[in-house]
């Protein structure tokens, strides 16, 4: 079986369509969602998309052999720097109910990972109300965490400081994973959305290694997406600090999780390498950034199944453990 711990949404247009009236009104005319039928949000993850390759969200999953998908809001689409707040709770709120909606119209095939209303104008206990209700009421087995809520307009606090605390108190106590995803960015950052996400990894993989985080939230199950940043390929410039604390790096590095959204088997095997099978979870993103045909290969570029395939010193328990055991375990599957 492939569990796949890092998928996000599909949606009709008039979601986004209602998004867009959000924006332009500014709240002005109320929150009503559009009314999506059931037939409508089916038929988004059955349509060919452009985007992604001319082909449906679950044509890829189907011939990727994902079985089991954990889908979370599209993360550039999260708005979490918007102003008034309550566009951010309205539109985070929305997207959570049709995520619900589509683990029943999928029976088996996807499981929920909430999105959190992380407006800066809120405070982080205020988010964490949609995180208890996500789980609660909806059934969800996780949660995405923006390590940038300013989306590039400020610098954010970093993960290590005590402004987070209150949502790794409350995933703590709901024994829940959390998977770190930036979202987007603006000016005045100088990078992309997609390199933002990289650099906010980086700086979170640092950020909780280095603070007391791991050692005040013993029970924290922390996820970093896209093979954790930078860190795993520039961690020799942080193993030298063993001299120095006599705590070894790799030990600190190997308390968090990292999904395998890589792709090139050299950067799998090498964060395999760093951090050990054990501690890396399948992860393909698909449909996304990588959902299209390498023309070297006639492969997708995010069929991650296939890089891992192609390890050979994987043996048959270490592969699925990455595939599907690690998890299983994580999320109490």
């Amino acid at each position: 079986m492939i569990i796949d711990v890092h998928g996000h949404m599909s949606a009709p247009d008039a979601f986004y369509a209602w998004k867009a009236s959000l924006l332009s009104h500014r709240g002005a005319h109320g929150s009503k969602p559009p009314a999506i039928s059931d037939d409508a949000l089916v038929a988004a993850y059955h349509h060919p998309h452009p985007s992604f390759g001319d082909i449906s969200h679950l044509a890829h999953l189907d011939g990727a052999g994902i079985d089991l998908q954990m889908i979370s809001p599209r993360p550039f689409q999260m708005m979490h720097s918007e102003r008034p707040a309550k566009l951010v709770q309205w539109f985070t709120e929305e997207t959570n109910n049709l995520i619900h909606r589509a683990t029943e119209l999928f029976p088996g095939r996807f499981k929920g990972v909430a999105g959190l209303p992380q407006s800066p104008d809120l405070t982080p206990r205020e988010w964490t109300a949609e995180l208890r209700r996500a789980v609660t009421e909806l059934g969800f087995v996780g949660a995405m965490l923006n390590t940038d809520p300013h989306e590039g307009t400020e610098t954010p606090l970093a993960l290590g400081d005590r402004y987070w605390y209150p949502v790794y108190e409350v995933l703590c106590e709901l024994d829940v994973p959390v998977l770190l995803h930036a979202a987007g960015c603006k000016p005045p950052a100088r990078e992309p959305y997609s390199l933002h996400f990289i650099q906010e990894e980086t700086v979170a993989v640092w950020s909780l290694v280095n603070s007391s985080v791991l050692k005040d939230f013993p029970e924290l199950k922390v996820i970093v997406s896209h093979g954790g940043g930078a860190i795993p390929y520039q961690v020799g410039r942080f193993l030298p600090s063993v001299v120095r604390t006599g705590v070894s790096y790799l030990d600190k590095l190997r308390r968090l999780h990292f999904d395998s959204c890589l792709y090139t088997r050299g950067s799998l095997e090498l964060l395999m390498e760093v951090v050990g099978t054990d501690r890396v979870l399948f992860g393909s993103e698909k449909p996304g950034t990588g959902s299209q045909i390498d023309p070297e290969t006639g492969r997708w570029f995010d069929d991650i199944h296939l890089l891992i395939d192609d390890i050979d010193w994987l043996d048959d328990k270490r592969r699925a453990d990455v595939l599907e055991n690690n998890a299983r375990a994580l999320f109490r599957l």
